[in-house]
């Protein structure tokens, strides 16, 4: 069983705290940091790294500032080589995927960058004594191998359409690294990249301060110096930025909306492929039977909870396949607001009757179950309140429980979560594992066991089918069987939520994945923010 929980957990969270409020919406002009040069810039964000080394999961989807993978992503999320000097090619029969490496990449401690450190990088990944939680993602390689210095050769067990997308994996020096336990090395705090930022130091539960990398090949950055402020409240970090102490700031969406109409700030409100939504388990006795799960999809006031909860940043969700995405099937909207009426005749329907206290029972069973969620997650609190309040509405009873993880981890099988995922990149990321049925129970993969042959071919198909409209119709057909068995009620898409100083040129706001911390936030391009 997989018993690490993927680091896409990761949340926002939303204060509700009025005076806090109140004091971010004051107007106040930034005040200078006389220590900060004009060429550095000094950003906040809510999470911290466990390691800076791609191996073991840091900034594998690209934009990590420190390294480069074989491909990138451009403002559009779309591929473009990266270190290789064109997109790898594929062969007819989708199981050989052959990258040509750039001239003169160097590291940043000049070493010029062959096709032995990428062969290291995804061996290191698929070595089942290194601690990577990657390799599951790349169970199709048979072999990485070098035919030249400059010539790298994928040979797949069975052809995978998305293959090339997962080249955005940074690659690592194999001089740095050879020999070592990949797991303990110095290199995960200290690392050798090739990308446009080396690190100077990082002081954990405080910063990583990086500094330009001249001899970049993508260009040289047109600032000199980069601070990265690891501050996890997000009051304190919004009063932080108020105080002029940043460029710019992750912020929750409420606090955020405290800067709209300063004219030293502008607030970025950016897309996500990011939800939020609750994972049923299939084998309680209550949310294990379709018309509850069905009900529960009704009664869900979803624009209600966009406009209160997320202070209007962010959208209805109704599956995992963001809206953005080509691969979006529109048949499985469904009504944003609540149908309490409707979902109440379901439950009558299916023998759910209203007890002497409101609470409906079936077969002397109440219809009543826990809803967890990770206590420390304001927002995911703030959702699992208003569910519950819905819910109530039909007759269910929900009780709401904050939780460590440890606890949590404890109750997947037999409890509701408040859970988020998604990515806006290939569908197969996230869902493959999350809703397919041979990875029930594995951990925070399909933590319901939810099982469904029509889902497990449709995803099968969806990554083992190169044409387009094949891939789409595949996609199609897993998200409307999704909506129809309803074993998790999808919530909102958020919009994740960013100050920046008005002085500050050339921030491009992209789509964004579930995680975005240090990797893939709002400042993916940095290295060509100006200040004016």
């Amino acid at each position: 069983m997989i018993r690490k929980r993927p680091r896409l957990r990761r949340f926002v969270a939303v204060t509700t705290s009025l005076g806090l409020l109140a004091l971010a919406a004051c107007s106040t002009t930034p005040t200078s940091d006389p220590s900060r040069a004009s060429d550095t810039f000094v950003l906040a964000t809510a999470g911290e790294p466990d390691t800076l080394n791609p191996v073991l999961n840091y900034g594998v989807d690209g934009a990590s500032l420190i390294f480069d993978g074989l491909v990138a992503r451009d403002a559009d999320n779309r591929l473009v080589p990266g270190l290789a000097a064109e997109l790898p090619t594929v062969s007819p029969d989708g199981r050989t995927v052959t990258a040509k490496l750039r001239d003169s990449v160097l590291f940043h401690d000049g070493t010029p960058l062959t096709s032995a450190d990428v062969v290291f990088t995804y061996q290191a990944v698929l070595d089942p004594k290194v601690d990577s939680t990657l390799r599951s993602d790349l169970d199709m390689v048979e072999s990485v191998s070098a035919s030249d210095p400059t010539t790298v050769v994928f040979r797949l067990r069975y052809a995978y359409a998305p293959f090339v997308q997962r080249l955005t994996l940074g690659v690592v020096p194999a001089k740095a690294l050879a020999g070592q336990d990949v797991n303990k090395a110095g290199f995960n705090r200290r690392p050798v990249g090739t990308g446009p930022y080396r690190v100077e130091s990082w002081t954990q539960g405080d910063r990583l301060v990086l500094t330009a990398n001249d001899a970049y090949f993508g260009g040289r950055p047109a600032n000199r110096r980069l601070v990265v402020a690891f501050v996890a409240d997000d009051n304190i970090r919004a009063q932080r930025m108020r105080a002029g102490e940043f460029d710019a700031a992750e912020l929750a969406p409420k606090l955020a909306a405290g800067f709209d109409g300063d004219a030293a700030y502008r607030v970025e409100r950016v897309p996500t492929a990011d939800y939020r939504g609750v994972m049923l388990p299939m084998g309680n006795p209550v949310t294990g039977d379709l018309a509850v799960r069905r009900a529960l999809n009704m009664a869900v006031d979803r624009s209600a909870m966009v406009a209160g909860v997320l202070n209007g940043a962010g959208e209805p969700a109704f599956g995992p396949i963001p809206p953005t995405s080509d691969f979006a099937e529109p048949a499985i909207v469904g009504r944003p607001t609540a149908d309490p009426a409707a979902a109440a005749a379901m439950l009558d329907t299916a023998g759910w009757t209203p007890g002497a206290d409101g609470i409906r029972v079936r077969d002397g069973r109440p219809a009543r179950f826990a809803l967890m969620y990770p206590a420390s997650d304001s927002l995911r609190k703030e959702l699992a309140l208003a569910m519950t309040a819905d819910a109530k509405k039909i007759g269910i009873e929900i009780t709401p429980q904050g939780l460590t993880w440890d606890a949590i981890d404890q109750r997947l099988d037999a409890d509701a979560l408040l859970m988020g995922f998604g990515t806006p990149y290939d569908p197969d990321f996230v869902s493959y594992k999350l809703f397919g049925s041979r990875f029930a129970g594995q951990g925070y993969f399909n933590p319901g066991h939810y099982r469904s042959t029509v889902v497990d071919q449709a995803l099968q198909e969806g990554r083992d089918q190169a044409d387009p409209q094949r891939r789409r119709a595949a996609y199609s057909t897993f998200q409307k069987q999704l909506a129809a068995d309803v074993p998790w009620i999808f919530l909102t898409y958020l919009k994740h939520t960013y100050v920046v100083r008005s002085s500050v040129d050339g921030v491009t706001p992209r789509v964004e994945a579930h995680e975005h911390d240090v990797a893939n936030s709002l400042w993916w391009n940095v290295n060509t923010w100006t200040r004016r």
